[in-house]
């Protein structure tokens, strides 16, 4: 199973997903720009020692991202979405794509990728911590896949 982030922008919660996905036996792809850099205070004070246990492949865009993972299903998790998570079928190579925190994917994404899920939430309110979401997502696709041990 799979995570990649979009452009992340927040080193805690890249942090705490790369934390989550070394516990949780997830390969990490981050899309770059990252709005940080791997060496910052913020992203070492969470991440701690888990990138030893963790598998994270970087790429330089969306286009190399694309380009070596075409084999794989992307999903791609928005609250633009119309179908729930816990009613989507996963597959046990997915990759599950997460915006970035202050905005998303762009719109071109949004039209090229098929398979579009969200996680049902208050009509008043925005949208979880995406470190909130890779962890419930995640969980519903391991379970899935019997991969939870």
């Amino acid at each position: 199973m799979h995570i990649a982030l979009f452009k992340p922008d927040i080193p805690q919660n890249t942090a705490a997903i790369i934390r989550l996905s070394a516990c949780l036996n997830l390969k990490v792809h981050i899309i770059e720009p990252c709005g940080f850099n791997l060496n910052d205070s913020r992203f070492k004070r969470v991440v701690m020692d888990y990138m030893r246990y963790s598998e994270i492949f970087r790429y330089e865009d969306y286009d190399m991202f694309v380009k070596k993972n075409k084999k794989k299903r992307i999903i791609l998790m928005t609250t633009k979405a119309t179908n729930y998570y816990h009613k989507f079928k996963f597959k046990k190579d997915d990759i599950l794509l997460f915006g970035r925190e202050s905005a998303g994917v762009p719109e071109s994404l949004h039209i090229s990728i098929e398979n579009k899920i969200k996680i049902p939430m208050n009509k008043k309110t925005r949208s979880l911590n995406v470190a909130m979401s890779v962890a419930i997502i995640a969980a519903e696709a391991l379970r899935q896949n019997k991969l939870l041990k």
